[in-house]
């Protein structure tokens, strides 16, 4: 019997997935094999699908947005957090991610914290791109985009790569949670969260003490 891939589109955008549902469909016709499409718009629905193991055991393919909207609990607030999530399972699934941010270190990251078979920016995406892509993915991965090969051959200067915690302290910090209460909601000493702060303020290039600042560059870079 003939497999059927099963694939997955994880966006919040309704016009995105159809074109992405609609590029996946060419891309199988071509190659002549049958396919199973999944398609959510936010991430409580696939955490609620991902409560079956056998779910992510039997995907192919991911194709998964960055920007998400936070998850009711606020718990997984990106596609990062549940690209790495996914990971954590031991999905035999490849993972083709899509941002319309473009700095290195945001790249730099996401590659680092669950390391995608594929990756695209947004801006670089047009019909015969994503049919590229799609047909990369299923047949001989990785594939990267143009503009991400760019990024990637750009030095980071600072080494450091954002943990779950340094973008919990980034959250708190975005929505007004004072660094005196941050110990109430995050897992560290205070020294601790001071280190991060001090950290993270070094990677975005935050030469004030106003947290503000750092809110402002984080989400510029697309780390909010």
């Amino acid at each position: 019997m003939n497999k059927t891939y099963k694939i997955v589109i994880i966006d919040d955008h309704p016009l995105i997935t159809e074109s992405y549902k609609a590029a996946v469909e060419e891309v199988f016709a071509e190659l002549n094999k049958a396919v199973k499409i999944s398609v959510f718009n936010d991430l409580d629905s696939v955490l609620i699908e991902m409560s079956n193991v056998n779910f992510l055991l039997d995907l192919d393919l991911i194709l998964l947005d960055i920007q998400l909207p936070s998850s009711e609990n606020n718990n997984m607030r990106s596609g990062e957090d549940l690209g790495m999530k996914i990971r954590k399972m031991n999905s035999p699934a490849k993972i083709l991610v899509s941002t319309t941010f473009n700095d290195n270190h945001r790249i730099y990251s996401i590659l680092k914290s669950f390391n995608p078979e594929g990756f695209l920016i947004k801006n670089d995406i047009n019909r015969n791109e994503l049919l590229i892509a799609i047909k990369k993915m299923i047949q001989d991965p990785p594939y990267y985009s143009k503009t991400v090969v760019q990024l990637m051959r750009k030095r980071v200067h600072v080494d450091f790569v954002l943990d779950i915690n340094d973008r919990k302290i980034l959250y708190e910090l975005s929505i007004g949670t004072k660094l005196k209460d941050l110990q109430k909601v995050i897992p560290l000493s205070l020294g601790g969260i001071e280190k991060k702060r001090r950290n993270l303020k070094l990677l975005f290039g935050v030469e004030d003490d106003s947290d503000r600042t750092l809110v402002i560059k984080a989400k510029e870079k697309g780390f909010i």
